[in-house]
């Protein structure tokens, strides 16, 4: 199963380096153009800036595409901005322009929510299906999940917060599991692709 990044900005390299440490060598593509989506099992939207994410899918021809594919059942996991870029329904942000969306996950998000890069922090997670030790959760200028909709489930918690929902083969997590050290989402996430690609 090829196994996909979008690398058009943001903590790519960090995704890329946590799943080279999970799955087998030639399997991952960093994904810049619309033709490197045709074949792929899953993909991982990293964070990074979401408006300038969301202008260059556009400008690449890749939103159109990965609009096509999202729609297709392509299982993808989305990370902060990529949450952002999956919600359907933002909240506006303090001072700044918010992106399109591709409207796919029943969550209302607000960007930054938690603060400026300096209120960045860590925090144990509980994620479902996550056994052992609490997630090692890294919050960066993170969105905040304000509300679930009943087209998605939370599946991962701060306390009493969720920070994570599912939707079928599509995840939204509002922190940055490719910069914990902790490979155990990545590998939760490309068994439930790879068993929805073999069934395909």
């Amino acid at each position: 199963m090829k196994v996909g990044v979008l690398a058009l900005q943001g903590d790519v390299p960090e995704h890329l380096r946590a799943l080279e440490g999970v799955l087998p060598k030639g399997s991952l593509v960093p994904v810049r153009r619309p033709d490197e989506l045709s074949h792929l099992g899953a993909l991982f939207l990293p964070g990074g800036e979401s408006t300038t994410i969301a202008r260059l899918l556009s400008e690449s021809g890749l939103w159109t595409a990965l609009a096509a594919k999202l729609a297709d059942g392509l299982p993808v996991l989305a990370t902060c901005a990529g949450l952002i870029l999956l919600a359907r329904d933002l909240a506006p942000s303090v001072g700044g322009q918010d992106p399109p969306t591709f409207g796919l996950l029943d969550v209302r998000v607000r960007r930054n929510d938690y603060g400026t890069q300096r209120e960045s922090f860590e925090a144990d997670v509980r994620v479902e299906g996550v056994a052992g030790r609490p997630f090692p959760g890294v919050f960066i200028r993170a969105p905040r999940i304000q509300a679930v909709g009943a087209d998605a489930r939370p599946i991962a918690w701060r306390g009493e917060e969720v920070v994570g929902v599912r939707a079928g083969p599509v995840w939204g997590l509002a922190f940055h599991p490719e910069l914990s050290g902790d490979p155990r989402i990545h590998q939760l996430f490309l068994r439930a692709a790879s068993r929805a690609h073999y069934r395909t």
